[in-house]
């Protein structure tokens, strides 16, 4: 089966764990399409996120060449066994590319029609979102079997932004989705539903997410070799209205309510550990 990846940027942790994870299940990516490193959507995706102090450290780390090892580098420790091969550590796409000899092509715009028509012309059976661009129906007819996405909450309860926040702050168990892309945010079918027992073992919501993305990467791998085996299929997402009469799609969350899914979170945690000990 043929799988391109859609990433954010080469210097993408994600993306990059996805492509050795896939390689190692045998899908050495047919290509990688990629936004530029500086893009103007992605880079203030992730000032909002983190901060400045924090984007330039991950830039440096990606981008200039140190002594030590790479995993030490990593924003998110959990991807280091991911990003690791025979004693080599990946730094970023560009290094994965070279050792399983696939191509990597940037694009300003991932809906484009320079885009789409290099997708065409890698004619993948599967499209791998790791990240970048909202995805228009152009571009998501172009796969055989579809494109597929990490969301990191449980669908359809939890859509949108944000993601492992709102499941704490609505008491929604923690956990993945892979599914299939659609005009929609988060909308597509579901292949598979994982809920992620060790989030009551985390200790900050980055932490959580974090352990998400590592998570939803390995069950990213297996579904991909199920759909290729033809034993998984994907199943409409149901319907379902919230209080006020409207889908469960959610935003970005404010500040003093991202505290307070903290606090839940090590609610969440004291609780099972105190159960723990009781037990």
């Amino acid at each position: 089966m043929r799988v391109v990846i859609l990433c954010p940027s080469v210097y993408s942790e994600t993306a990059c764990a996805m492509a050795v994870r896939l390689a190692q299940a045998g899908y050495i990516p047919a290509g990688a399409l990629t936004l530029p490193t500086a893009d103007r959507g992605t880079l203030l995706r992730k000032l909002g996120q983190w901060g400045v102090r924090e984007v330039v450290r991950y830039a440096r780390a990606k981008m200039i060449s140190r002594g030590g090892k790479a995993q030490s580098r990593l924003r998110n420790p959990y991807l280091a066994p991911l990003l690791s091969r025979k004693g080599k550590a990946f730094r970023n796409l560009r290094e994965v590319a070279a050792a399983d000899g696939f191509p990597i092509v940037t694009c300003s715009d991932q809906n484009s029609r320079r885009s789409i028509a290099q997708l065409r012309a890698w004619s993948p059976d599967l499209v791998v979102f790791a990240g970048g661009s909202i995805l228009r129906k152009p571009l998501l007819a172009v796969p055989r079997m579809g494109a597929i996405n990490v969301h990191l909450a449980l669908l359809p309860e939890i859509r949108g932004m944000n993601s492992p926040e709102w499941s704490l702050l609505k008491d929604i168990p923690s956990g993945v989705t892979i599914h299939y892309m659609d005009a929609g945010i988060d909308t597509g079918p579901i292949l598979r539903r994982c809920e992620f027992a060790d989030g009551l073992h985390c200790q900050s919501l980055e932490d959580l997410r974090n352990r998400l993305i590592a998570f939803g990467i390995e069950k990213a791998a297996e579904v991909v070799a199920a759909l290729d085996q033809g034993s998984v299929s994907a199943t409409p997402q149901p319907e379902i209205d919230s209080e006020i009469g409207k889908d469960n799609q959610f935003f970005v969350m404010h500040e003093w309510l991202q505290a307070r899914a903290a606090e839940k979170l090590m609610q969440r945690s004291f609780a099972a550990a105190a159960g723990k000990s009781d037990g």
